[in-house]
């Protein structure tokens, strides 16, 4: 049996899509079921599932009450009765109709206690933005170079970025996903899965294309949230925290240091001017190379997204840095005035 849990919050737009994808797999119908798990939708994405219900009997739908991914997927979890269980968004495309055999036969045959899948960012009828924002996300620049979230080479890797399927004995090992996340719970949870030992099967056969955000300031939204993860997954696993995810929290800080520092200091604010140029040469010279034979706007649009992530990110992972040393630091004083 294997169980697809998709948890969703306002995802009327493309659910019904997403589900049929799963529903109308080349898979015995009684061998698998798909759990939706809606977060308080306000857009008509719980009534779109219910009417779904009543042709698919493999399919259910669960309330998300404290809205979070990490709760939907133990919600998903919980309810669950597969012997393989496998995360699948509601902003996603699935477009083999042997996704579920192909998940089966690479646990099967790598006998792994995960799966990882590629994830590249693409959608029908892509705006010329969203296009640019696939082609960034896809480079070094633009994405962290440890993950091989948008490789195409089947190989067993760490599976801290990239796994989405699991036996269900992974989870009475690990446990379930950490609540106290709003963003990066796969990550903190798949880590926990490498500290136990466990393997991870990465393979092109499952993979699903996700989405891209349609807008600078989604993308940026979404960095934020993505940045304030890692802070949380660093400050619950230090060992967790790699040079990738620290740079662009780092070169914020530098910036607004050596401004300040510069507007007194001569040498400071020509290292803070060089250092500047030089970033935004980078960024323009990685935007060029990438722009060429790219969608129209791609040299307008490419510079802003770069920006856009490493600024999202790095303003993410210093609020919640901060936020959390505000809290250590109110720990501190209630416990000296006991």
């Amino acid at each position: 049996m294997i169980t697809v849990i998709v948890p969703v919050r306002n995802e009327a737009a493309g659910i019904k899509g997403v589900l049929l994808s799963l529903l109308r797999q080349d898979y015995p119908a009684d061998a698998f079921e798909v759990i939706v798990v809606d977060g308080m939708s306000d857009d008509g994405t719980p009534a779109i599932v219910r009417r779904m219900l009543n042709d698919h009997r493999n399919l259910r739908l669960f309330d998300n009450p404290k809205r979070l991914s990490s709760a939907a997927r133990n919600v998903g979890v919980v309810n669950s009765a597969g012997d393989y269980l496998v995360v699948v968004d509601g902003h996603c495309t699935i477009g083999d109709r042997r996704y579920l055999h192909n998940l089966e036969r690479a646990f099967v045959e790598s006998g792994a206690d995960t799966l990882g899948r590629p994830q590249p960012l693409n959608v029908d009828h892509a705006t010329a933005f969203q296009k640019c924002l696939a082609r960034a996300r896809q480079s070094k620049l633009g994405h962290n170079p440890d993950s091989a979230i948008f490789s195409d080479e089947a190989k067993f890797v760490e599976p801290q970025n990239v796994a989405v399927a699991y036996r269900r004995r992974v989870f009475d090992v690990v446990g379930l996903f950490d609540e106290r996340f709003d963003a990066c719970e796969d990550v903190e949870f798949n880590f926990r899965v490498h500290q136990a030992g466990m393997t991870c099967y990465f393979t092109p056969t499952i993979g699903v294309s996700y989405h891209p955000r349609s807008s600078l300031g989604g993308l940026v939204y979404q960095m934020i949230r993505y940045g304030r993860g890692r802070s949380r997954l660093a400050q619950k696993h230090p060992q967790s925290l790699t040079l990738p995810a620290v740079v662009p929290a780092a070169w914020l800080v530098w910036l607004a240091v050596a401004f300040a520092v510069g507007l007194f200091v001569p040498y400071v604010s020509t290292a803070f001017c060089a250092s500047l140029v030089l970033y935004l040469a980078v960024v323009a010279a990685v935007s060029a190379a990438l722009a060429f034979r790219g969608p129209p706007g791609s040299a307008v649009f490419l510079p802003l997204i770069f920006v856009g992530i490493h600024v999202g990110f790095g303003w993410g992972m210093l609020r919640e840095t901060a936020a959390f040393f505000r809290r250590a630091t109110r720990l501190q004083t209630r416990s000296a005035s006991e």
